[in-house]
């Protein structure tokens, strides 16, 4: 028997004995994934919460330097909060079509732990900000850490389209179906 390496990182990785990685998608997970109009849904839902964000963030930064504009600062959160409800939603139910599960899939499962720390994070300033729990300074800290680990979150779930677009299979076109590799 020859001795083998185990590469692991989050992502789908195997052992092998080159140290190669799987792709990201299998065939049928490729597949299950093109075909789902979830995929669109979390196309489109990604940067909607973005611009979200962006908007909000600069409500926040405005109160924090200026004091003025806490009302917006609020509800920008309380909004981009519940876009990300609902882009999770939604995502674990993309990931179970996808890989058949809802959440923590092998190839997402450290984007997924994170994601519930991004959670937890948004709901704890709507409980606070709702319950009226802190000074509004400290609430917008709060809301600065959220954000912080939303883009960790978001920056994990680039990666993992850019390892996903190194990984697919070539797609024919006019010139590959000719040409030697």
């Amino acid at each position: 028997m020859t001795k083998r390496s185990v590469h692991i990182t989050g992502s789908r990785q195997a052992a092998t004995g080159s140290g190669h990685r799987l792709p990201l998608y299998t065939a049928e997970e490729r597949a299950r994934r093109d075909a789902t109009p979830w995929t669109l849904v979390q196309g489109i839902l990604a940067p909607v919460q973005f611009l979200v964000f962006a908007v909000s963030l600069a409500l926040i930064v405005r109160y924090l330097w200026t004091g003025q504009g806490l009302f917006a600062a609020d509800i920008s959160i309380v909004v981009k909060t519940l876009v990300l409800y609902t882009i999770m939603v939604t995502g674990a139910i993309w990931e179970k079509v996808v890989f058949g599960r809802y959440l923590f899939a092998p190839a997402f499962f450290w984007e997924d732990v994170f994601s519930m720390a991004v959670l937890a994070l948004h709901t704890a300033y709507l409980v606070a900000s709702l319950g009226n729990l802190l000074a509004p300074v400290p609430l917008m800290v709060l809301a600065l850490a959220a954000y912080g680990a939303y883009i960790v979150n978001a920056a994990q779930f680039v990666w993992k389209l850019r390892l996903a677009r190194l990984s697919a299979p070539a797609e024919p076109g006019p010139m590959a179906a000719g040409a030697a590799s």
